[in-house]
């Protein structure tokens, strides 16, 4: 195959149509930008994997070898430019490979969540129509087996991981097998990357298509508004199917040349953490959360008080948290994929932790606000619009986003597509918000998340849980009431050590019954029932992004809040 001529794949019928203007980016896409760094560093340490406590090292050349060897073998296999594959894997150094050459190769990549199972697996293969799946490290593998059983015809290769699917092929013995790819693809800023699956909390995942002069437009802006230095560290832990992790850790990774670290597993994340001592890490208000539990359960809050009013103590204090943490080199601090609870974040900035929040879709490459630089005035808020970002709220309080880092539309799906732009260009994101004197976004929840009681009154839970948030000691939370007579709060708590239950009541009670002092009459929570299992993916409650399916919640407990007792304000679930 001739390696300078190439033909353009063949799109969606509805591509061009969606497709938004693109401003001129200085930076080249990433299949261009790993060649370069192969050459002029090609030996320095780019991806590092922990496996068995010890980091695995990749070069650059090493990293652009493998990626072009990779492409030779998906040649052999009969796969073709513009055909679609899809990657399913936690995050390692072969993802960030393997992303690379699918687009060295010209390929379109769908990447899949880790966490989802068999049916939303088999539904973004088959509507991608992938003609590959390449699967990698996995906590349970059976969802994989299950979709790659029902679909004899894709082409299977394993990554070097133990508990990685049987495939057809392996990634190591492939590799092996083959000289590197001359191939060597023009890719054009309207040309598409990538169809991103929305992890679907109202339906059946949506795939966002992405261009490559969206994709670099998005990560110029965000490595120049941050700052990326040469020295900087990154850590990957946020799923790279996550369009929030693709732009801001690879983005900003293969876009300024920044060293990047895998972790080995959950179980051992904050001595992985330790081990890298990153300067940029994002992770998600749970993980953040259990942060805070571990380092509780250590020094409990009432001591860390005491100590933290003690001049010059609360310095080593703090200091000695953070080290515990391996965040003693994080510059920037992150949260994301799910909404976090300020008084998390405020806890975090007492101790001298400053997280950032930002807000961005996968429609919009997670790229539209941010808090950075770092304000503590205001935690509650997903920072102002990023450079080259437009920002403003429309007539009935919907966020509307504007910039050359927007999506070209659904695959396959003509209607949604036309019904996500305006005639102006303006994204309508279908979450709702306020923006205020200094230009900073507070998000207020989905406009489909609004529900009507059985009274014929609209309530938006969104602003009152924020708001409980702040008083309440609880993992997750989610007000329902659609068809109630009065709206219920449904709450998983923390199962900290020595829980107390009764005082967990107490404590609940005082918090809703302050909180309906300040709501409207219609809006009056009747009372909190206390979830007996956390709630997760596994259990259908949560997407791959971890945002609560609301209507799962609507319809599971509709019936209690019907029949919630008169005399009880917190109920426990058997």
């Amino acid at each position: 195959m001739d390696g300078n001529k190439m033909t353009q794949p063949q799109l969606s019928d509805n591509f061009e149509q969606f497709q938004q203007p693109q401003a001129k980016c200085t930076l080249p896409p990433p299949n261009e930008l790993i060649l370069q760094w192969a050459e002029s560093r090609p030996d320095e340490i780019y991806l590092k994997q922990i496996i068995n406590r010890q980091f695995v090292e990749f070069s650059y050349a090493e990293v652009a070898d493998s990626a072009l060897r990779l492409v030779s073998a998906l040649q052999e296999k009969g796969l073709e430019p513009g055909d679609k594959i899809a990657l399913v894997s936690k995050n390692c150094a072969e993802w960030f490979i393997t992303d690379l050459a699918l687009m060295l190769g010209d390929y379109i990549s769908v990447p899949i969540f880790p966490t989802a199972g068999a049916d939303t697996i088999d539904y973004c293969v088959k509507h991608s129509e992938s003609k590959a799946v390449i699967v990698g490290k996995l906590d349970n593998s059976q969802a994989v087996s299950d979709v790659i059983s029902n679909n004899p015809d894709l082409i299977t290769i394993a990554l070097p991981y133990d508990s990685a699917a049987e495939c057809q092929y392996q990634y190591e013995e492939l590799i092996k097998a083959v000289e590197p790819s001359e191939l060597r693809p023009q890719h054009y800023d309207d040309k598409l990357m990538s169809i991103v699956y929305t992890s679907g909390t109202s339906g059946v995942p949506k795939g966002a298509m992405l261009t490559y002069g969206a994709f670099s437009w998005s990560a110029q802006k965000l490595i120049e508004h941050i700052g990326i230095q040469p020295n900087d560290r990154l850590f990957s832990y946020l799923p790279l199917a996550h369009i929030t992790e693709r732009v801001y850790i690879f983005g900003s990774s293969i876009s300024g040349g920044i060293q990047t670290a895998f972790p080995e597993s959950l179980d051992t994340f904050i001595e992985d953490v330790k081990m890298h001592r990153p300067t940029l890490f994002i992770s998600v208000p749970r993980l953040w959360a259990l942060f805070q539990q571990r380092i509780q359960d250590k020094l409990p809050q009432k001591k860390l008080n005491i100590l933290l009013k003690i001049p010059f103590i609360n310095s080593i204090v703090k200091k000695r948290i953070i080290e515990g943490l391996g965040l003693d080199q994080g510059r920037v601090l992150g949260c994301g994929s799910a909404p976090v609870s300020p008084a998390l974040l405020k806890w975090y900035h007492s101790v001298g932790i400053n997280i950032t929040e930002a807000w961005g879709m996968t429609e919009s490459f997670a790229y539209s606000t941010i808090n950075y630089p770092f304000r503590a005035d205001k935690i509650g808020t997903v920072g102002n619009a990023g450079p080259g970002i437009e920002l403003k709220i429309a007539a009935d309080d919907e966020i509307l986003v504007k910039s050359n880092g927007m999506f070209s539309g659904y695959y396959k799906n003509e209607q949604e597509s036309k019904a996500s732009f305006d005639e102006q260009g303006w994204l309508h994101t279908g979450d709702i918000g306020a923006i205020d004197s200094d230009g900073y976004l507070t998000i207020q929840g989905r406009k489909k998340d609004t529900f009507k009681t059985a009274k014929g009154k609209f309530v938006a839970p969104v602003p009152i849980e924020n708001k409980l948030y702040q008083y309440s000691r609880v993992e997750m939370m989610c007000l329902v009431g659609l068809g109630m007579p009065a709206p219920i709060l449904l709450a998983v708590p923390h199962q900290y050590p020595n829980f107390d239950k009764e005082r967990y009541e107490r404590r609940a009670t005082k918090v809703i019954k302050r909180m309906n002092q300040e709501l409207e009459s219609h809006e009056k929570i009747k009372g909190v029932l206390m979830i007996k299992d956390p709630w997760s993916i596994e259990n259908g409650i949560l997407t791959p992004t971890l945002k609560i399916k609301r209507h799962i919640l609507e319809k599971k407990y509709h019936d209690v809040g019907v029949n919630w007792p008169s005399d009880k304000l917190v109920v426990w679930e058997e």
